[in-house]
């Protein structure tokens, strides 16, 4: 191998070692919760909204 693919290698342990940090921070955070929002599954990740009995499909 060259001195190249060395320093590529040795970039992408360090790439995959801060992406697990921030991912590990990213995790440890609580996510806030919706005051007044919508009761059941968030619709905008189902494609499903529904108003007033009327249900539109995306």
């Amino acid at each position: 191998m060259t001195d190249k693919d060395e320093k590529i290698k040795a970039a992408a342990k360090r790439a995959l070692t801060e992406a697990a940090e921030r991912k590990a921070a990213e995790t440890a955070k609580p996510r806030a919760t919706e005051l007044g929002g919508r009761e059941g599954p968030e619709p905008t990740r189902f494609g499903d909204w529904e108003r007033k009995g009327i249900t539109s499909d995306f």
